[in-house]
This record gives C-alpha cells, sequence and structure tokens, in this order.
C-alpha cells in the first residue's frame, strides 16, 4: 500500500463506522481484562455467553477469586482451553488483589506481568479501557496488514511496529477496532470478500489480483 492510499484507506473506515467498539462485552476494566483474557483462540460470541453468566456472579477480582477453581470452570467451560484460563485468571486475581489493590494497572509493563497477559492483551487493555493508541495484532490485523500491504511483516510484532509507523496520529487510538471488524467480517482468511470490501481500491492483493497473470 502506497503511503499516500493510507489516509484515505482509514478515512473511508471511519465513514464506515465513525465509533467502532470492542465486540466483547464489559462493564469495567476489570471484566474487560477478564474477557480479554478469555478471548484467547475462541470467538468473542462464545466468551460473551461465558461471562454474562461468570460476572453476575464475580465482577471483581476478590470475588472471582471466591469461587475457586471448580467454580471458575463452572462457568467457562464452553470457552477453549478453559482449563489453562481458569488457572491464568484466578493467578491474575490474586495478583490484582495483593499487588494492586483490586484495580487493574495502566501500565504495559504491569499488565504483561500478570499471568496469561502478553502484549496482544495488554495493548486491548490500554487502548480499549484507557485510550492509548495502541493496536493489539490479532490474527486479523495481521491478515488484514499483510494482504493490504499496510503494514506487512512476518510476525505480529513486526507488524505492529509497522502500524504504529504509518497509520496517521489521527486515526491510532481507533485503528486497531477498524483493522479486527475488517478482517471478521470482509478480509476474511478462507474467502476474502473483495466485491463488497469498500477499501480495496487500496490494497495491494486486489490490485494484484485485478491485473490477472
Amino acid at each position: 500500500m502506497k503511503s499516500r492510499d493510507i489516509e484515505p484507506f482509514f478515512a473511508t473506515l471511519q465513514q464506515a463506522n465513525p465509533q467502532p467498539r470492542t465486540e466483547l462485552a464489559y462493564t469495567s476494566v476489570f471484566e474487560l481484562l477478564a474477557a480479554v483474557l478469555l478471548s484467547a483462540q475462541a470467538t468473542d460470541a462464545s466468551v460473551n455467553k461465558a461471562t454474562q453468566a461468570l460476572f453476575a456472579v464475580a465482577p471483581t477480582p476478590a470475588r472471582m477469586l471466591a469461587l475457586g477453581a471448580d467454580g471458575l470452570t463452572s462457568c467457562i467451560r464452553t470457552v477453549g482451553l478453559y482449563r489453562t484460563k481458569t488457572a491464568h485468571l484466578l493467578s491474575t486475581c490474586r495478583m490484582l488483589v495483593e499487588q494492586h489493590g483490586g484495580r487493574v494497572p495502566r501500565t504495559r509493563a504491569a499488565l504483561e506481568a500478570l499471568p496469561g497477559v502478553g502484549r496482544k492483551t495488554a495493548n486491548v487493555v490500554l487502548n480499549v479501557a484507557y485510550g492509548e493508541p495502541t493496536i493489539a495484532v490479532d490474527t486479523h490485523i495481521f491478515r488484514v496488514s499483510n494482504r493490504t500491504g499496510l503494514a506487512p511483516g512476518p510476525t505480529p510484532l513486526v507488524v505492529e511496529e509497522g502500524l504504529l509507523q504509518r497509520v496517521p496520529a489521527h486515526y491510532r487510538v481507533d485503528a486497531h477496532h477498524w483493522l479486527i471488524l475488517h478482517g471478521r467480517y470482509v478480509c476474511q482468511a478462507r474467502r476474502p470478500l473483495c466485491e463488497r470490501c469498500g477499501v480495496a481500491r487500496w490494497c495491494d492483493t486486489y490490485a494484484r489480483a485485478s491485473k490477472g497473470p
């Protein structure tokens, strides 16, 4: 993607969705953190279904700790990798209570010190909860960035660094959402819906396909 194409690319995404939001359901920063932890290798819909019951009984780290492993597992059993996620979530709750007064920290270092929280999860919390211009590169953003040529790279970190360099500052806070939603519903993995893509004209892959062999 040429540098001159980046502004109209994001302007088009913004026009179609002026106020993008995460599709995870939450009512507090802690609930957001828990939902993102549960979302690894799982759909947002499956996570929301599980957390609806979970957050009703355990909306805080202390109350989630009180559930114990059996209680937490019974709530999230339908989510993939639930045993590992139960262990990580309970350990995270314990650290939040013991080291952070039950609050979710606002720094990357403190977030990434929590069990099960990697760079992507920390970026989501920093962006969605605290409004920082971070970009969490999941499988959708990785795919869109490489296909379009917006920020190609072999690893999520390389793609993230490329996006932070190329995405104009005034789009950076919302870029994470626009790219995820575009990858989830339009630029899909198996068959991208190029015929209904509003930004296809700036996409490197679409340009190559249009030229033919």
